[in-house]
């Protein structure tokens, strides 16, 4: 079996922190009716913050495939993979939630701006329901009812992915253990 090569922890909190930066500036600045009006020295800002989240996320997703493809076994590129996923899938349930809401008005009670959808998905992710925002229509109840499916596939894998780490690390440490012995 390979040795894994042990990547420290700043270096997954600022990979992390990049896979959150980069698919927020995807979120917040990805084009909905898109106008060039008498703002549009904004509107190009907020474009090219677009193509950098997105430019961000394709480097991203290529950085932990290559890891991965690399060291199939090391459990830190999994759990950081799964991270990543549910973080882009965060922002994508929101972006559709705040589309929905755009095309049909009466889907949600109480979501109007992006970061209300955001606020939505991540209290849906946490169980926590709150009821201050809350799906009215059949659309918004049934990709909600996709999210909390989806949440709990990820976070199913996440904890199977940490208990098969403990798994190893006990094993190896009895079989150190019984060859001292």
């Amino acid at each position: 079996m390979k040795e894994s090569r042990r990547i420290s922890a700043r270096a997954h909190a600022l990979r992390n922190t990049t896979t959150v930066v980069c698919a927020l500036l995807f979120y917040y600045c990805v084009p909905l009716g898109f106008e060039l009006g008498d703002d549009w020295p904004v509107k190009v800002v907020g474009l090219v913050a677009f193509v950098t989240g997105v430019v961000g996320l394709i480097w991203m997703t290529w950085q932990r495939v290559g890891r991965y493809v690399a060291d199939p076994e090391a459990t830190s590129g999994r759990v950081d993979g799964v991270l990543f996923a549910l973080c882009v899938a965060v922002m994508f349930f929101a972006l559709f939630y705040y589309i929905l809401e755009l095309r049909n008005p009466s889907q949600f009670g109480g979501l109007s701006t992006r970061t209300d959808a955001l606020y939505y998905t991540i209290v849906t992710l946490g169980t926590v329901g709150y009821g201050d925002v809350q799906a009215v229509g059949q659309a918004a109840r049934v990709a909600t009812m996709v999210q909390v499916a989806f949440d709990l596939v990820v976070i199913g894998t996440l904890v199977a992915v940490v208990n098969t780490s403990i798994t190893r690390r006990v094993e190896a440490a009895d079989v150190r253990n019984t060859q001292r012995d």
